[in-house]
């Protein structure tokens, strides 16, 4: 196993956990981007371009007679062939939540179109499903098995909110355990049908589940019920006839405690199961190596890679499955690069040198990771499981550095999130970008009054225009609600008045004509 670090150059900030990888032909397409999609890349899909240690985005594209794929962060993703044999398969995507933190019911099957090296096209269908429709989850798995020259989709664990019946004010938010029915999906008919099987007690989220033939293998996970992480490994066998499909489990020995690990597929038995969480803040650095053979399934410890100290110190990690024996992963480095939601990346490679050039082959697998919001989907785990439900109160100051899962979304510390008006109408759960500068947080400019304080620049009804004039200048600036008080605290500017000099009236000097003689005493006394 070799580690290699990479750069990420471009839209690096996209690559959040609950993020999905899937690869078609070699190459590795990016979904489930952190916030809503910019007109950019308005399908969320991109091309990870790995070249000399870089790692560049490139947007992809959807066909005319495609539907709307939302940014699905915690997925359950696997891959669908026609058959066994066949080289041409497509992913299947379920359940998930939005850049809203609402959880999808919808499958989606996403299929390569046609690949340049200028442009990728896709087309993503939303698949129709009637029956026993599994909820609206994440943190769940799905697989393929096959049987009798069939093939079914088998959904298992996950979490959902909890029911509209049994919410209440303080905790409308919270989540629970899904029951712990097994689905089965026919995608050809768009049936489903469930399953309550005696041997399934509780319920499971991030765990891994590895399929082969008819078989699926379900080994750790976690159960918010009892906060625990149970070594648990059960075995489910589906039996397709010609009539009712047989679902049987079992349950064996020799499972591993973990959460939110990272499957790769490195042979056509073998797969590599590397990271997740063994306690609620402590990460697995053991790896392990499953191979499946006769009906059998053996689990041993593998050396593992030389991590470097920023893995080994970091509390949180996440990561998805890029095939063919490879893994992304990314540590928070919020505290060491500039950009605050920059990570540092890496790429394990699992196989030997010689086989890196090996094809993927027909074995199916399916990863969930915790990392909720740090991590899921083939990622790692998300804080949910440890402090999901939790009270503010309830953490102490000393942890404020262990991952939570509402930290990607949730900016309510750093103040994005407040109320900052009488008229304010942003909401986490609701809102959705307005400026074309905006990616996952409201626009926000400082009021000079007082102390200062922060308000939303939608809330003031700035244009995108003014707010990035004022952005650029440097003038200070005052809300609607102190532009007026600032004004009459504002000292008028002196006036220097011009001194005008009074002018004096002329007085006309009255003149009278005589006619006739007049004495002189009579004029002087007409004049005084």
């Amino acid at each position: 196993m070799s580690l290699q670090m990479i750069s990420a150059v471009s839209n690096s900030s996209l690559l959040q956990p609950g993020c999905s990888l899937l690869n078609f032909d070699g190459h590795v397409f990016f979904f489930g981007q952190k916030g809503w999609p910019k007109r950019s890349c308005p399908t969320g899909v991109f091309f990870l371009d790995i070249k000399q240690n870089e790692i560049k985005m490139k947007p992809a594209f959807f066909s005319k007679d495609s539907c709307y794929l939302p940014p699905l962060r915690y997925p359950a993703v696997c891959t669908l062939r026609g058959n066994m044999e066949s080289d041409k398969y497509q992913y299947i995507i379920h359940g998930g939540k939005t850049p809203n933190n609402d959880l999808s019911d919808k499958v989606y099957i996403m299929s390569l179109v046609s690949k340049t090296s200028k442009k990728t096209t896709f087309q993503c269908i939303e698949k129709d499903l009637g029956g026993d429709v599994p909820e609206a989850r994440y943190g769940h798995t799905i697989n393929v098995v096959h049987s009798r020259g069939k093939s079914m989709s088998v959904i298992f664990g996950g979490r959902s909110y909890t029911p509209l019946a049994q919410r209440t004010t303080e905790k409308w938010n919270s989540v629970v355990d899904c029951l712990p029915s097994v689905f089965l999906v026919d995608f050809e008919f768009g049936c489903c049908t469930s399953y309550i099987l005696p041997e399934l007690q509780e319920g499971l989220s991030f765990h891994v589940s590895v399929a082969r033939n008819d078989t699926i293998y379900i080994l750790g996970g976690h159960s918010l019920q009892k906060n625990s992480r149970p070594p648990s490994l059960y075995k489910l066998k589906v039996d397709l006839p010609l009539g009712s499909p047989a679902v049987s489990c079992s349950v064996l020995p020799g499972g591993i405690s973990v959460s939110s690990a990272i499957v790769t597929q490195t042979g056509d038995t073998e797969f590599v199961v590397v990271g997740g969480y063994q306690s609620d803040n402590q990460k697995r650095l053991v790896c392990n190596t499953i191979i499946l053979e006769d009906n059998k399934i053996e689990i041993v410890e593998r050396v593992s890679p030389d991590w470097t100290p920023d893995i080994k110190h970091c509390r949180t990690w996440f990561g998805c499955d890029m095939g063919k024996g490879s893994i992304l992963l990314g540590i928070p480095g919020a505290n060491k690069q500039l950009i605050s939601d920059a990570n540092y990346f890496y790429i394990l490679r699992c196989k030997r040198a010689e086989e890196d050039e090996e094809e993927e082959l027909t074995a199916q697998v399916c990863s969930q990771a915790s990392t909720e919001d740090q991590g899921d989907s083939t990622p790692f785990e998300d804080s949910e499981e440890f402090c999901f439900s939790a009270e503010a109160s309830s953490f102490d100051v000393d942890d404020i550095d262990t991952y939570n899962e509402d930290d990607e979304e949730d900016e309510s510390e750093t103040g994005y999130w407040i109320t900052c008006c009488a008229s304010c109408n942003i909401d986490i759960n609701t809102w959705v970008p307005f400026y074309s500068t905006e990616l996952n947080k409201p626009a926000m400019i400082l009021c000079s009054n007082g102390t200062g304080h922060w308000v939303h620049a939608q809330c003031m009804d700035l244009s995108e225009s003014m707010l990035l004039r004022l952005s650029e200048a440097n003038v200070k600036y005052f809300c609607n609600e102190h532009v007026d008080l600032s004004k009459g605290l504002q000292t008028p500017k002196k006036v220097v008045r011009l001194k005008k000099q009074p002018m004096k009236p002329l007085r006309k000097k009255k003149t009278m004509k005589l006619t006739t003689p007049v004495k002189k005493s009579f004029l002087r006394r007409l004049f005084e």
